[in-house]
């Protein structure tokens, strides 16, 4: 596995992208959506473990438009102020569209087998969520995404399979909004929800205050299995 970086040119500009390679000459590829704290070290270690599962992963940094560069964590309180306000400042629409841009770079790789999934987590659940019905992604996990609810009217639009992995104790995804995005996604063949009771937010993230060793390992071996499904 080797790791190195790209940049990602679109009309609007240009911003980096970490990309862990695997040993492979071809493999599929995987693009890794941030969460609010920007590529920082639990985003390019995701990048890291796909690469050893044999995937091309790139996590690009969607706060070039912002910040460029942001590398933050969660384990200080001037750090979660940092982070919330990149996520209000944040333009949704304009992050999908980077995205999309990414994964017409990866796809046109020449270590790339043509296949690319996305797997996002937090605010990059939601994209991951929007990566599904507004690009032509392979195959889309979104863990945790926050939003999602108030973007159903687009479920109409997938057409290719969609993972959730859906903490029940999430803090920033009340009940409601919980029930609404099951309701509205449940009876669709590309769909599939997993929920966790007694979990909370960012129970897979690694260090993080609501990390779950049993639940994280098996969220990451249904995203395992998906994406050998989706990605072959």
């Amino acid at each position: 596995m080797t790791q190195n970086r790209l940049t990602v040119t679109t009309p609007a500009g240009s911003f980096g992208a970490y990309v862990a390679r695997p040993s492979a000459a071809k493999a599929p590829a995987v693009v890794v959506i941030q969460e609010i704290f920007g590529v920082n070290a639990v985003m390019r270690g995701i990048c890291d473990d796909l690469a050893g599962q044999g995937y091309l992963a790139i996590c690009p940094d969607l706060f070039w438009r912002i910040e460029p560069g942001i590398d933050i964590t969660d384990q200080s309180d001037a750090e979660w102020k940092k982070a919330f306000e990149l996520y209000n400042a944040f333009n949704v629409d304009a992050g999908v569209e980077d995205i999309a841009a990414t994964i017409d770079l990866i796809r046109a790789d020449k270590q790339c087998s043509a296949k690319v999934g996305a797997v996002g987590f937090c605010l990059g659940g939601l994209l991951a969520f929007l990566t599904a019905t507004r690009t032509d992604s392979d195959g889309s996990v979104a863990y945790y995404g926050v939003g999602i609810d108030k973007y159903l009217g687009e479920a109409d639009r997938l057409t290719r399979p969609l993972m959730l992995h859906i903490a029940e104790e999430d803090q920033f995804v009340p009940k409601a909004a919980q029930a609404l995005i099951i309701d509205g996604l449940k009876n669709r063949a590309q769909v599939t929800i997993h929920t966790y009771p007694g979990r909370d937010h960012a129970f897979a993230r690694k260090g993080g205050e609501h990390y779950d060793e049993v639940d994280a390992q098996t969220a990451n071996q249904r995203t395992a299995t998906f994406f050998k499904s989706a990605l072959a």
